[in-house]
This record gives C-alpha cells, structure tokens and sequence, in this order.
C-alpha cells in the first residue's frame, strides 16, 4: 500500500465482519490507527490481531449502536480516547438487514431498524463532526444501498433507512463541510464476503449488469480509502455507486 492515510485516525462501525471489516483493514494498511467497533469482541478482537499480525495499528472498543445517542456519544468518548484524542475520519457501517415484505413488518422490527442504520449513526456524527472541525476538519463516510434508488419487492425498509442516510450525506455535507469536514457516502451493490458455499440468490440480481457478478467486500473498502483521502479533498456530498452498474446501466445479452 501507498501510505495515503498515514498518520489519521479512524473510527469504523459494524467493523468486525463484511465490508466493515475490509474497511478497517484497508484503512490500516493505508497507515491509519483503527477503531475497530461491534457487538462481538470475539470477532472484534481477530479482526484486530489481524491487523496487528500485518503491521497495521488498531485497537476494538465493543459497543452497541441500539439508536440511543448515549450509546452513540460513549463510542464516540471511547473511540476518541483510545486513537488519542481525537477522529480524523468516521465510517457509519453498521446496520441491520430484516428483509421482509411491508405487511410482514412489525412495529417493533420498524423502530428497531430506524434507530440502528439511522439513529445510532446521525447521534454518531453529532458527536463526532464538530470535535473534527474544531481540529481543523475530518471525513466522514456513510453507508448507502443499490436498493434506495432501485426498487426491489422486499425489504422497503431496510432500503428506506438507506434512503434516509444518502439524503444526511447531503445535508451534513452542506452543513460540516465548511469548517472542514467532507461527508460522501458508498452506495455498495450486491455484495458478497468471499468463502465456499452454495451459489448466493444474490448472484441473480446482478444478471443484466456490466459486471455481471457479485461484488466482495474489497471493493467497498477501495473506495473508502478514496473517499477518506486527501485524493478526493474536493469531493463533496456525493454518494459513490459501487455496484457494478446495478442502478444506472443494462445490458442485453445478443
């Protein structure tokens, strides 16, 4: 790797499986110090020595982003103490997936999901953005869908709370941006960790697009390093498609 985020301090949500996880790694192999953060510390903590066993520096602070913004203001306490007092860059990652139909949702799973993937997240950057502009500016990077811009039968609200976290990329960029802190989002597509197994139904929905596949975390991760790097300094309130042409292109096979 190329050092382009030596020296900067990272707080990555959801990090201890999936796209979280090669977030934090690439962001470590890039030279950040990372904040490894989720409800398991026993994945937690392999992630960590993962790292650790390749040079990386980072640390696994547990938390459990329930949407209550004492839970979201103690991440951010805790994470910042840990990295040394301060974070140079925020990844809003963890959330949840209840795939179900809108009849088959219940009241219960509707608030559970708003106060994971949109809750915990906007009391996060509450903390956190105006501690980066008082040091003279940040990144912050959401995690958006394919399905909050492509309609799908299921999961109207899992792809809703996405919905809500693309349009607070755009405000918090409007509204941090000018005291230094860029705020992007990735919208990933169909995404898949690499391992043995049965053929995904995932792999279907990629049918017709120009990659033709599904995408694996790695993908994700490359374009946080961008996103967090000095490399898009003029980037601003933009939500990045890494999706293999899901949203914006078909193909149609002769």
């Amino acid at each position: 790797m190329s050092g382009r985020l030596q020296g900067r301090r990272a707080l990555v949500t959801g990090s201890t499986s999936n796209i979280g996880r090669a977030i934090a790694e690439a962001f470590a192999a890039e030279g950040a110090h990372v904040v490894v953060s989720g409800r398991s510390a026993e994945r937690g903590e392999a992630v960590v020595a993962g790292i650790r066993a390749r040079g990386g520096r980072a640390d696994f602070v547990r938390s459990n982003l329930d949407g209550g913004a004492a839970a979201s203001e103690a991440l951010a306490g805790s994470a910042a103490a840990v990295l040394g007092g301060g974070i140079d860059i925020l990844v809003n990652n963890a959330g949840i997936y209840p795939g179900d139909t809108t009849p088959g949702t219940d009241e219960k799973t509707f608030d559970e999901v708003y106060a994971v993937n949109v809750k915990a997240p906007f009391f996060l950057t509450a903390a956190i953005a105006p501690a980066m502009a008082e040091a003279g500016g940040g990144a912050i990077i959401n995690l958006g869908s394919w399905i909050a811009r492509l309609g799908v039968p299921m999961g109207a609200l899992y792809s809703s709370t996405k919905g809500a976290m693309e349009t607070l990329t755009r405000a918090w960029a409007a509204e941090f941006g000018p005291r230094g802190v860029r705020v992007n989002a990735i919208s990933p597509g169909v995404v898949l960790e690499p391992g043995p197994g049965a053929p995904s139904p995932g792999e279907a929905m990629m049918n017709g697009t120009p990659a033709g596949r599904m995408g694996d975390p790695g993908a994700i991760a490359h374009a946080a390093v961008y996103l967090a790097s000095e490399e898009a300094a003029f980037v601003h309130g933009t939500t990045l498609d890494v999706d293999g042409g899901r949203t914006t292109t078909a193909v149609i096979a002769a």
